[in-house]
């Protein structure tokens, strides 16, 4: 047999030892060029901009 604990591990220790286990919801800004919303730092995905530049342009183009 393994090692046992040698006393129960109460629920506030578990619960302070378990803070950081959830997933924090993404962050999300207004895009400058269209006014949808998308990630910081990220290229828009619904007009393809960048502060202001157009980084893939549309295939149609």
């Amino acid at each position: 047999m393994g090692a046992l604990p040698k006393r129960k591990v109460s629920k506030a220790r578990r619960d302070r030892r378990r803070t950081h286990d959830f997933l924090t919801p993404a962050k999300l800004v207004p895009c400058d060029n269209c006014g949808e919303m998308k990630r910081p730092h990220i290229m828009c995905p619904s007009c393809r901009t960048y502060h202001g530049i157009t980084v893939f342009p549309d295939a149609e183009e």
